[in-house]
């Protein structure tokens, strides 16, 4: 495995293009060089950076970890040099432009010319923002979303001062409408989250049924999309996939995490609202921020403060070679995430050692090995897992509901009420040249298991 070194060379062409704009100023050496020091730490470094399981590698399928693409990771590092900051245009003059472009194009996915959004710290702290808005507009009511939501929107309740409930899923991973419905009728729900690729099995939402409720209940709806946001994009969904996403552009707030599918580093994340008018509601004084221009300031319109504006011009690059459009090479990276993962489905329902769970929806597959009682099942995922890892294969564990497997013959007793299963995130655009490596792989796998029992 050779790493990417051939874009250095690139990265020093930018770097004097970036050093021409700045031709007038005098003379400076800045940090004293102190290069044998600096090699012995950088060497070091690396060293250290070895113990990290192959993230950027396509036997790598456990985790959300997607590599930036290089030039997400060119332009960051030319940003640098400057070290901007997008809290306001003082700080951060160009790269608050291109932060407007950029989240501006993520918008349009949606259908959305006016909205009111940023970049943030990432999805948790972005969804803190959807939630506080929503708080603000229905002081008092609670925040429900499916037991399957990401955990952070539990704990962003319990920062936020707001009541929190979690409503059940169906045998799909999906918040189920029925008991929405059902919770609704008592009238003290102010929002409801959607997930759109819930981070264990990649499920989606109904978001167009829940769109209906809206009307007659009169909530909002926050769209967490963090993960699954991009694969409005796709055109390999399934009919009912293809709904939700395209019913996305109605609901009230959307979060969507670039460092996800978005190919950038850790560190992006976009919260976005269809009224502006939700601005206001961030209205604050600064006596020493705002004065130097007419224009808005990004910190007038979120809550975190300083923001790195290399995290901008990261996205503002990739989103430049990689425009987001519907069959165009960023969305056919998707589409070969989902076919993966479909690929894969098939593989396993073929093979039979293997139960999954549920197609899937997006490029997430969850599975667990066939076997006479769910506690087995539990066991030998586990021992499958770590066989797999010493092959090269690294994929992650998931404790998911009995019921998702319970009309899938995965065991012929149900001893425990969860299962210990078997998850790939297939999200890497290689990952589908790279399946029968990891058929091969997880093949061996079952068969040193197998012989351990």
């Amino acid at each position: 495995m050779i790493l990417d070194n051939d874009s250095l060379g690139i990265l020093a062409e930018a770097i004097g293009k970036l050093q021409e704009g700045f031709a007038d100023l005098p003379d400076y050496a800045g940090y004293p060089a102190g290069r044998e020091r600096l090699v012995e730490v950088l060497l070091a470094t690396a060293e250290r950076l070895q113990d990290n399981y192959p993230y950027f590698h396509p036997l790598y399928a456990g985790q959300m970890l997607k590599p930036p693409h290089p030039v997400a990771r060119l332009a960051y590092s030319l940003a640098m040099f400057v070290n901007p900051n997008n809290h306001a245009l003082d700080g951060g003059k160009a790269t608050s432009a291109m932060e407007k472009e950029a989240v501006a194009q993520i918008a349009s996915i949606f259908g959305w010319q006016t909205f009111l959004g940023h970049l943030c710290g990432g999805g948790t702290m972005a969804n803190l923002e959807a939630l506080w808005v929503a708080g603000q507009l229905h002081p008092g009511k609670k925040i429900v979303a499916s037991e399957q939501a990401h955990y952070t929107h539990k704990r962003i309740s319990s920062v936020l001062q707001l009541e929190f409930e979690q409503l059940p899923c169906d045998d799909y991973g999906r918040l189920c409408t029925d008991a929405l419905e059902r919770r609704l009728r008592r009238g003290d729900i102010g929002t409801v989250v959607a997930t759109l690729g819930t981070t264990a099995t990649g499920s989606l939402d109904p978001l167009h049924l829940i769109l209906p409720l809206r009307e007659k209940y009169g909530f909002r709806i926050h769209a967490d999309a963090a993960y699954g946001g991009y694969f409005a994009l796709a055109r390999n969904l399934a009919p009912e996939g293809k709904a939700v996403f395209d019913s996305l552009g109605r609901a009230d707030s959307i979060v969507i995490d670039p460092h996800k599918h978005g190919l950038q580093p850790y560190g992006c994340g976009c919260v976005l609202f269809r009224d502006p008018g939700v601005g206001a509601l961030y209205k604050h004084e600064s006596p020493y921020t705002y004065f130097t221009s007419a224009e808005l300031h990004l910190g007038e319109i979120s809550l975190e403060c300083s923001r790195p504006g290399a995290v901008a011009a990261a996205l503002w690059a990739t989103q430049k070679l990689l425009p987001l459009s519907v069959g165009g090479e960023f969305a056919r990276g998707l589409e070969h995430g989902k076919e993966a993962a479909l690929l894969l489905h098939r593989k396993l329902e073929d093979d039979g050692r293997f139960v999954p769970a549920f197609e899937p929806e997006l490029d997430i597959l969850v599975f667990a090995p066939r076997s006479a009682t769910l506690a087995e099942a539990s066991q030998r995922s586990r021992r499958i897992f770590e066989s797999a890892a010493r092959r090269g294969l690294h994929l992650a564990l998931a404790e998911l509901p009995a019921r998702f497997w319970r009309s899938r013959g995965l065991a012929l007793v149900e001893d425990q009420p969860t299962v210990t299963c078997l998850r790939s995130v297939l999200m890497k655009p290689d990952h589908f040249e790279w399946l029968d490596a990891i058929w091969e792989r997880l093949h061996l796998a079952y068969l040193d298991t197998n012989a351990t029992r």
